[in-house]
């Protein structure tokens, strides 16, 4: 354990789905009260703290509940990506040496409904909603169906991401669908945008997801068994990609903001995708899950149909994927999909997941998160070869 590595030493969650009379700040404050006791340690020994949210109030109000220590607290928002993107802010306040243990949250409390966008806020004119393009939901299934033509993924393909999604969900306490579907059931729901059904897209929700990191020269004094964070990096979109609000198409090359981000968080840590045994991906619905496993170097372009027929991102598959019910099961509240993803991975690699745990003790995990208007968060994460 290297004294510069930064690690998760602590780790809190509020369950997701829909809590009437809970406040976003209620949630983020349960969920980082739960890490901080995870680590053992109380809020006046944070010395830095990031936090994240969409819609639902500003995360440096927190300081008002868990005590006003003067403690440095930055706030980021970057759509879905915002809790990559604190992750982030944090490992740096921590590689810099301007902080010793940190604190991260990510929360958001949205409302029933599709999410709603101004253009203008994303540099577009009005016409662009005219064409109805802010509805992300044509964006997702435009982008899924040009895949699949291009590289001969099927409709079933997306339906087993689904419903893998369901059935891992309706094992983790935390999750808010908890009722597994099968492959005909995610097939047959209501048509949204074709390909995509109803229970191919996952909806607004509400959660939050508290951690605490510290550095390797502390981290083993804090945590029985801490995960080394091997890297944490962000890119946003080069010119030609089609993201997000993108206002027109490019026909070639294929590039996204997802191959920049992984494949500088593989460098980084000096691991291959190959030896990743526990992935989480933003799955904001199946296609751009079956997109996002090649887009991060986890399979070849087209091999999704094989990997999926055989199970292979099953909880006992040889890549688990999404092993907490991804987006799909969850729900999205903005501010804290990215941090529930490290969450679950930082669980799977203790052996202490609250839902199905990948067998054969898990050393190597990876998270990915995509957020509008093209950015893309991923972390590598380790548990040391002497770790207990």
């Amino acid at each position: 354990m290297r004294s510069d590595d930064v690690y998760v030493v602590g780790a809190g969650m509020h369950p997701f789905g829909r809590h009437e009379g809970v406040s976003g700040l209620d949630m983020a404050e349960h969920a980082l009260r739960a890490a901080l006791v995870d680590a053992g340690v109380g809020w006046a020994d944070i010395d830095f703290a990031v936090g994240g949210s969409n819609v639902s109030g500003k995360p440096d109000s927190l300081v008002a509940r868990l005590g006003l220590t003067g403690v440095p607290f930055t706030t980021v928002k970057n759509g879905c990506a915002t809790g990559g993107v604190a992750l982030a802010t944090a490992v740096s306040a921590l590689q810099s040496r301007r902080a010793d243990l940190v604190a991260v949250v990510g929360f958001d409390k949205h409302e029933r409904g599709a999410f709603a966008a101004d253009p203008a806020a994303y540099g577009l004119g009005e016409w662009y909603a005219q064409t109805g393009m802010m509805i992300t939901t044509q964006y997702f299934a435009m982008k899924t169906r040009r895949y699949q033509h291009e590289h001969g993924v099927s409709d079933l393909a997306l339906a087993r991401i689904s419903a893998r999604a369901f059935r891992n969900g309706a094992e983790h306490p935390m999750a808010w669908r908890r009722t597994a579907l099968t492959e005909e059931e995610v097939l047959a729901s209501a048509p949204v945008n074709e390909p995509l059904t109803q229970y191919m897209f996952c909806q607004p929700s509400q959660g939050a997801v508290g951690l605490v990191l510290a550095r390797g020269d502390r981290a083993a004094d804090l945590c029985d068994r801490p995960v080394r964070l091997a890297a944490v990096t962000q890119r946003t979109r080069r010119f030609g990609s089609f993201e997000v609000f993108s206002p027109w198409l490019s026909p070639q090359p294929w590039h996204s903001p997802s191959i920049d981000a992984a494949a500088a968080a593989f460098e980084e840590a000096g691991i291959s995708p190959a030896e990743v045994q526990v992935a989480q991906l933003q799955d904001t619905d199946s296609g751009s899950e079956m997109i996002h496993l090649a887009e991060t170097g986890l399979c070849k372009h087209g091999e999704q149909e094989q990997l999926l027929a055989e199970g292979a991102t099953d909880v006992d598959g040889r890549l688990p994927v999404n092993t907490d019910g991804g987006c799909l099961a969850n729900g999205e509240p903005v501010g804290a999909s990215g941090l529930r993803q490290v969450h679950e991975v930082v669980r799977q690699l203790q052996g202490r997941a609250a839902g199905a745990q990948v067998p054969g003790g898990p050393r190597v995990g990876f998270t990915h998160v995509y957020g509008a208007p093209g950015l893309s968060a991923c972390a590598v994460l380790t548990v040391d070869e002497g770790a207990a």
